[in-house]
């Protein structure tokens, strides 16, 4: 919830995530799920609207049609709320399939390329990249619940690349990582759609420096 000098309050960690098994067998799963994305849409839309500082829990709740108990039972609070909203901005990228670092690292690409067209990535990039220096636990939080595993995945295709002798051994990982994950991020920040084949284009240009020869 909101202090009363507007910053985020300290919230403890989120529950452990249900297994898939458990998630099928419990009754009335699909109405949880409408209420779940009722709720972090309401809450993009808070965001959009009054900020991060003017997002309450119980005006999220009623903009979302559930009762505070609703949404408390899956976020213990404010910032909880806060780090599943923005995470729900991105599609969960495609499992590597080890076949071909291009391929796998086009196929991550396309989908963060996607995902940045919604308009509402932007606010959220102004906030992370911008604001966030007011924020500093949310943002820590989030880096490392939502950004970091994004990034070491790609981060494994690139290592599997230099492996496979596809990728110079002398690849800086790092860099190769940021530079393809940068380009998607100042995507975002433009008001037009990527164009078809965005992401191959990227790929490729980087590639270019760190192929095989």
């Amino acid at each position: 919830m909101r202090t009363e000098t507007g910053h985020v309050d300290a919230d403890v960690t989120g529950r452990p995530a249900a297994t898939a098994q458990d998630a099928a067998r419990r009754p009335g799963r699909p109405r949880s799920e409408r209420a779940e994305q009722a709720i972090l849409d309401a809450t993009l839309d808070a965001i959009g609207e009054y900020g991060v500082d003017g997002v309450r829990c119980e005006d999220v709740a009623a903009r979302a049609g559930v009762g505070k108990a609703t949404l408390y039972r899956r976020w213990p609070g404010k910032e909880d709320l806060l780090i599943a909203a923005f995470a729900s901005l991105k599609s969960p990228l495609p499992e590597p399939r080890g076949e071909s670092a291009r391929a796998d690292l086009t196929a991550m690409l396309d989908v963060m390329a996607k995902d940045a067209d919604d308009p509402r990535y932007a606010r959220q990039f102004a906030l992370l990249h911008g604001e966030g220096q007011r924020y500093p636990r949310l943002v820590a939080r989030y880096k490392e619940q939502v950004v970091e595993p994004r990034r070491e995945l790609i981060r494994s295709v690139l290592r599997r690349g230099i492996a496979t002798g596809e990728l110079r051994p002398d690849t800086d990982v790092e860099i190769a990582m940021l530079t393809l994950t940068g380009a998607v991020m100042a995507r975002g920040k433009h008001t037009a759609p990527a164009e078809p084949g965005f992401a191959a284009r990227v790929v490729d240009e980087l590639l270019r420096g760190i192929a095989a020869r």
